[in-house]
């Protein structure tokens, strides 16, 4: 039912200024916020999805319907130039990423600034004051100053907890934007009840503030592979006819060094070979891992892809036998809700929001402890009805989550918040308890 009344459309700008390929799971929440808010046919609000004007082939494919794309500034060529960097120092000379990286933070002067001048807070150029923006949703971490009404999406506070994974300019742009976006929001959707108690507690913010808005796979809006698809995947990476598989850029909080070691666990105890893929972007980490590697002399056993296409992450999805997912912090754990969209069996990690997410459907392990992650691979790689009985399981549970209940959920918060009429829907949605 069209919500009634002679104002004007409800105009609702998100933010999408991302280049791709660059921001991981980021790119992939856009997509799904995108999908689910092109089929709401049922209201008459406008979404608008800021890009850069130049680099938004990624989300013109899932904007339709009520959504249209808002054309930006053209993207900062440090980050069009930043994955082309990247991947030439890590394909030709790896070992060179880290000093690079340290050359440019010293010839840029950034080591005699101040705090304040290092991270600057950006403000809008205003675009979508032009454009009339009643709500402005940042959909990442990311953001700037305006007088219009926002909504602020830090996923989650893992410098906090984990400050030795980044480095000294990435705590300072934390430290001093998370607060002052957090203050300037109307709302901050947390995307578990572990986020959004973290955030509290951290910020010191009121309660009502902070609100549950949890995700849904994208694995829903990319396209099926189809035999021929498979097949090409197989050729194209060299693919084994049965493997493990972990989908995560290669950050050292994914922990991909804990997984290998659990490898060595597995050869060494058990007499066991699992042959495995990863993929995701290789960002300036990688080579720590690739070292690692041959340390451990895995060099045969595993294979990283780098950042793949959305037809090939679904392929991968398919034709592996088990998800083995080790992080070591997260605020929504994305391969988790893949798999068991996939119907593949998994195991994650004990921390953060991951039990919450897994419930009965995936083993559990503690991510510090390799001989523990062995030992659930082992039991996904050698028992067949333990992969059936959690594959069903993780189907059942992940059917909870849709980026259309998402997307409904969401407008319900805009209307709230820009004191539209609230249908009755809308209503049932706001008082529903947490789903997670």
């Amino acid at each position: 039912m069209k919500c009634s009344g002679t104002m004007a459309p409800l105009r609702v700008c998100l933010d999408a200024c991302s280049v791709s390929g660059t921001s991981g799971g980021a790119e992939q929440v856009i997509i799904g916020l995108a999908s689910g808010l092109s089929k709401l046919a049922d209201g008459d609000e406008e979404y608008l999805f800021l890009t850069y004007a130049d680099a938004d082939d990624w989300i013109r494919p899932h904007v339709y319907g009520p959504c249209r794309i808002l054309p930006g500034p053209r993207a900062p060529r440090s980050q069009v130039w930043k994955g082309a960097v990247d991947a030439t120092l890590l394909s030709v000379m790896p070992w060179a990423m880290p000093l690079a990286r340290e050359a440019w933070y010293r010839l840029s002067g950034l080591k005699n600034l101040s705090r304040k001048e290092k991270c600057p807070v950006p403000k809008s150029d205003g675009t979508i004051e032009k454009a009339g923006i009643d709500i402005m949703h940042f959909t990442t971490p990311g953001g700037f100053l305006t007088a219009v009404p926002s909504i602020y999406q830090p996923f989650d506070l893992q410098h906090v907890h984990l400050p030795h994974l980044f480095s000294e300019a990435a705590r300072a742009t934390r430290e001093r934007q998370y607060p002052i976006f957090c203050r300037q929001a109307r709302m901050i959707p947390a995307m578990t009840t572990w986020v959004k108690n973290d955030l509290i507690r951290h910020f010191n913010l009121p309660e009502e503030k902070v609100r549950v808005v949890p995700l849904a796979p994208v694995l829903a809006e990319y396209p099926v592979p189809t035999e021929d698809d498979l097949a090409a995947a197989r050729q194209k990476f060299a693919l084994p006819e049965s493997f493990a598989f972990y989908p995560a850029q290669t950050w050292a909080h994914k922990n991909h060094i804990g997984l290998l070691e659990a490898l060595v666990v597995l050869r060494d105890r058990y007499r066991l070979t699992v042959p495995f893929v990863f993929s995701g972007r290789l960002n300036a980490h990688f080579p720590h891992i690739r070292r690692r590697v041959e340390e451990l002399g895995l060099a045969s056993q595993v294979r990283f892809l780098g950042f793949v296409s959305p037809l090939e992450l679904q392929s991968l999805y398919k034709l592996c036998r088990c998800i083995i997912f080790p992080s070591k912090f997260e605020g929504w754990g994305m391969p988790l809700t893949e798999a068991f969209f996939a119907g593949v069996p998994a195991a994650c990690s004990n921390v953060t929001s991951l039990p919450e997410q897994a419930g009965d459907a995936a083993l559990i392990f503690d991510p510090e402890r390799p001989e523990e992650i062995a030992a659930a691979i082992h039991r996904l790689w050698t028992d067949a009805e333990l992969r059936r009985t959690l594959a069903a399981r993780g189907r059942a549970r992940v059917a909870r989550f849709t980026w259309e209940r998402t997307a409904r959920l969401l407008r319900a918060h805009y209307r709230r918040l820009a004191g539209r009429a609230l249908t009755e829907e809308d209503r049932e949605l706001l008082r529903a308890p947490d789903l997670v």
